[in-house]
């Protein structure tokens, strides 16, 4: 009944073009990436603790407030990010709305309602990780969540582009396919130890001396080979995936996502290396997380792009059929 009501609601909305769908789609991609880097910023300014409690900033305000245990910069920034969850979900509500209105298939209503709900989940990690005075592997599941959310949003921008009329193709053969898989998988196992790297370096997130936050008590270095291993094992994979796309023939959209894809990775071993040598300068810990995102969004837009919906009336040309 409710359902109906509010189906109702949508209705009395303006109907949005593809062109809109795809701007708010993109806003998701941003909004959900984008909260991934001030989280790291919260980290490197040891704001983590800014606002104590949750889901309000103070008891019985959920506005900082003016005391002298917390530091105003820490307030502010902590603060901020709580904000910036607003902007998440205004934008999670609004793709939801355009794709009801819209009446897209199921597919991409999936997707969509996979915002708002991620969202929340969210917001209850981040409550979590609060309540537990930045426990480190609360923080390195915020982050990783904060990772399948870009994923997602990014496969849910390339269904929106797909026509709803038409046919499941798909572009390359089943193996080149299980490739790229396999390469979201690396990249999973790459994100998780550069969690447990920054769980067992110098950015706790807080510097109470009263209450320290619990580390992750294994040798940092230990950590760093680890990650960079499995980052080198990641690109290898997408060298090999180069490879054999060039074999069967690409299509320039594939060919644009994988450069892009391969450039991100190599920037990200850069910056990597310089933070081992620098001993982990604040600035390039958000940089990190930021190129993280943007490898997360590149891998999702390559496997997205494997297989797609192509018009009935579409003119017929070599690919290989779905079965």
């Amino acid at each position: 009944m409710l359902y109906r009501a509010f189906i109702g609601l949508v209705d009395r909305l303006p109907l949005p073009s593809l062109r809109v769908q795809r701007l708010i789609a993109i806003a998701v991609i941003l909004s959900q990436a984008g909260i991934s880097v001030t989280g790291a910023i919260v980290r490197v300014t040891a704001s983590g603790l800014g606002c104590p409690t949750w889901p309000q900033c103070f008891p019985g305000s959920f506005t900082p407030i003016g005391v002298s245990e917390v530091p105003v910069l820490h307030q502010t920034v902590e603060f901020g990010n709580r904000l910036l969850t607003f902007a998440v979900t205004l934008c999670a509500g609004l793709i939801v709305l355009a794709v009801l209105r819209a009446r897209r298939r199921r597919e991409v209503l999936v997707y969509a309602w996979l915002m708002p709900g991620g969202t929340v989940v969210q917001a209850v990690i981040g409550g979590i990780t609060v309540r537990t005075g930045l426990l480190w592997w609360t923080v390195a599941v915020h982050l990783l969540v904060s990772m399948a959310m870009v994923w997602l949003a990014v496969v849910l921008y390339a269904k929106i582009c797909e026509p709803d009329d038409g046919v499941e193709t798909v572009r390359v053969p089943a193996p080149l396919r299980m490739l790229t898989a396999l390469s979201g998988v690396a990249l999973a196992g790459v994100l998780i130890a550069g969690t447990m790297v920054t769980a067992a370096g110098p950015h706790a997130g807080d510097k109470s001396i009263e209450r320290p936050v619990e580390r992750l008590e294994v040798e940092i270095v230990t950590l760093v080979h680890l990650h960079s291993q499995l980052l080198i094992g990641y690109l290898a994979l997408l060298i090999g995936l180069a490879f054999g796309l060039y074999a069967v023939g690409m299509s320039t959209a594939i060919r644009t996502r994988l450069f892009v894809l391969l450039g991100l990775v190599l920037g990200q071993a850069l910056v990597g290396v310089v933070q081992y040598f620098t001993d982990v300068p604040a600035a390039l810990v958000a940089i990190h997380v930021g190129g993280a995102a943007a490898c997360t969004a590149a891998t999702a837009a390559l496997w997205a792009s494997l297989r797609t919906r192509e018009k009935i009336d579409a003119p017929a040309r070599s690919q290989t059929p779905v079965h």
